[in-house]
């Protein structure tokens, strides 16, 4: 396995960040984050990354900070009361990961600092008034999931060259489903071919699309940026092999499930680059004034046991640019 290092620059330089606490010095009241997640606590990057990354602004969970989880267990209706929940308990700082949480959190409170992870444009959702100046009480970052669902496609087809027609699965219920359709109709318009949109909002919606693709002879499939989807890459993985239907995903760990390939943010980096800003506010500083950040690389992650299964052999031209190749 190969891999290459990915870094989203932060924008700003150094600003002034005031007096740290001392590693180990235990506050008076430590401050609580809640951490306000689509997925289960076993999700992948998860915590982990988030917490690396406010202990480099010198906050340490347990010693001179507290966190409270909340897990929507891929069920966004859950989130509203999930997101009132941490506003009652008067946390000092909602994390918020993927679009629903976001829009869950933003909804609950316009005073508690927010630091969000978003798949689409912040400014359309909503969120913030500008990306360098979001105003009001959150920031974060945008991971363009959804805009470069055009490279998807082109990358999909130099893996299947005799593509005539690529499927696009969305979840209805997502912010991100109109962004991914306006994206995947670019990309395929821009090769001259055909574009089918399947969607699924449930596990059995999602084994009946991928059968859909088989059964009508699809080319393709890209797998549109969204939670849903994310808290479910083993379903489907499972149901592009099943089914033999060469799929794109957008996140690493769907390839290193067993994925054909991916092409996204590193949300591992992106996770403690949220925990970085969550610090920074925590020591003083306004969301308002953080600018809404956005990757300037994304990782392209290929699984050549997936190709080999599919009777694909992967382009010279994709495996030298790929960041990760599982053997």
């Amino acid at each position: 396995m190969k891999r290459r290092g990915f870094m989203m620059a932060l924008a700003g330089g150094a600003a002034a960040l005031g007096t740290l606490p001392r590693a180990g010095a235990q506050p008076k009241t430590a401050p609580v984050i809640g951490y306000l997640h689509f997925a289960t606590p076993d999700y992948t990057p998860g915590a982990s990354a988030f917490l690396q990354g406010i202990r480099e602004k010198g906050y340490v969970e347990g010693e001179n900070l507290q966190m409270e989880y909340r897990w929507a267990e891929g069920r966004y209706d859950r989130l509203p009361a999930l997101a009132s929940d941490l506003v009652a308990r008067k946390v000092d700082l909602i994390a918020a990961f993927g679009p629903p949480p976001a829009h869950a959190a933003k909804t609950a409170t316009s005073a508690i600092p927010i630091v969000f992870e978003v798949g689409n444009d912040a400014v359309e959702a909503g969120l913030v008034a500008s990306l360098p100046r979001p105003g009001g009480n959150a920031t974060g970052f945008s991971i363009l999931f959804t805009q470069i669902t055009p490279k998807r496609v082109e990358l999909l087809c130099e893996l299947v060259p005799r593509a005539r027609t690529i499927a696009l699965l969305i979840n209805p219920a997502s912010p991100t489903a109109e962004p991914s359709i306006r994206g995947a109709q670019e990309g395929v318009r821009a090769r001259g071919l055909q574009l089918s949109i399947l969607k699924a909002s449930t596990e059995n919606e999602i084994d009946a699309a991928f059968a859909s693709v088989a059964s009508a002879q699809g080319d393709g499939l890209v797998v549109a940026a969204d939670p849903f989807f994310d808290t479910r890459r083993e379903q489907l993985v499972n149901a592009a092999d099943r089914n033999r239907v060469p799929t794109i995903f957008f996140e690493r760990g769907f390839c290193a499930t067993g994925g054909l390939i991916s092409y996204g943010s590193s949300l591992s980096d992106v996770y403690r680059q949220m925990g970085v800003y969550a610090g920074r506010i925590l020591n003083g500083e306004k969301p308002a004034d953080l600018p809404v950040m956005q990757p300037t690389n994304f990782e392209l992650v290929i699984n050549l046991k997936a190709a080999k299964a599919l009777g694909l052999k992967v382009p010279e031209r994709l495996l030298a640019t790929a960041n990760e190749v599982f053997e």
